[in-house]
C-alpha cells in the first residue's frame, strides 16, 4: 500500500457535555496539528498516490472551516462532543467527499483509504481511518 501525508494545523475553542470530561465541560481552547494520509494499492499512471498540492489545498480548506472558531457555534457539529476522535472523523469524511468528487485530482476517486490524525501535543494524538 502506498501513502502520501499532508499536514496543516488549527486552533479551536469548544466545550464538552458529560461528567467524564471534568473541567473540559467549560469552554477551552485546543491547538491541533492535522495529518491526512491518503492510501492506494497501486500508483496511478503518473506514479503518484494523489496530487499533493491539491490534497494540501483541500485539507487547508476543511481545517479552515474550524480554525480560530468556537466549534460549539458550528451548526454542522451541533449535538456532537467535538473530541479529538470526533474531529478526526469529521475531517476524514469531508476529505472523502472531496476525493470522490475529483477535488483531489483524477486519482482521488481511486484512493483506497484516508487516515486523519489530530496531534494534541507531542505525547497525545488520535486518528480516524476509513476505507473509500
Amino acid at each position: 500500500m502506498f501513502s502520501v501525508t499532508v499536514r496543516d494545523h488549527m486552533m479551536i475553542a469548544h466545550s464538552f457535555r458529560g461528567e467524564v470530561f471534568g473541567p473540559a465541560q467549560q469552554l477551552h481552547g485546543a491547538t491541533f496539528l492535522v495529518d491526512a494520509t491518503f492510501r492506494r494499492a497501486e500508483l496511478d499512471a503518473d506514479g503518484i498516490v494523489v496530487d499533493i498540492a491539491l490534497a494540501s489545498e483541500e485539507l487547508k480548506a476543511i481545517v479552515g472551516q474550524f480554525n480560530l472558531r468556537n466549534l460549539d457555534d458550528d451548526p454542522t457539529l451541533a449535538g456532537m462532543n467535538t473530541t479529538t476522535e470526533v474531529l478526526a472523523k469529521v475531517i476524514a469524511d469531508r476529505l472523502a467527499e472531496r476525493a470522490s468528487s475529483g477535488a483531489l485530482g483524477a486519482g482521488g476517486p481511486e484512493l483506497a483509504g484516508i487516515t486523519v490524525t489530530l496531534h494534541e501535543s507531542h505525547i497525545a494524538w488520535a486518528s480516524y481511518e476509513r476505507s473509500l
